[in-house]
């Protein structure tokens, strides 16, 4: 949706407040700044492991609001990064939410995994999954 009038701009605010709600309520909390932070930590560290072309795709299908925390800080020359191991890509989501633990980044993580999954299509998310290694990928969407 181009952001050409104010109208389109307040229909992009409007979708990420639903997104952000969204993320507040598989998290199970009311705290805003919380859905926040585990939503752009996110999007940021499984926009490092794509590739520029799939992190191009699914950026596409994300709210301008969120499409600029997706590229904030991007750089395409180091893209993909080699996060193979579950336990590094956990650290790193918990480092960038602020969360205690690699558990509490496990569940935040499977819990945005669940908003994208309700937001993009189900082939995008499909591609941006395929990308992931196994052991990534089963937690972010466990059984």
């Amino acid at each position: 949706m181009p952001t050409r009038t104010v109208d389109a701009l307040e229909r992009t605010v409007q979708k990420a407040n639903e997104w952000l709600n969204d993320m507040a309520g598989e998290l199970g909390t009311e705290d805003r700044a919380e859905a926040w932070r585990v939503l752009r930590a996110y999007l940021q560290v499984l926009r490092d492991r794509l590739t520029v072309e799939e992190a191009a795709q699914l950026a596409a299908q994300l709210p301008h609001v969120l499409r600029g925390v997706f590229y904030e800080g991007f750089d395409p020359s180091r893209q993909p990064e080699k996060i193979r191991e579950r336990d590094v890509f956990l650290a790193r989501v918990a480092e960038r939410a602020m969360l205690a633990s690699p558990s509490d980044a496990a569940r935040a993580a499977a819990a945005a995994t669940r908003v994208l999954r309700r937001h993009v299509t189900a082939g995008e998310l499909d591609d941006v999954m395929s990308q992931l290694p196994a052991e990534i990928h089963a937690v972010l969407e466990p059984d």
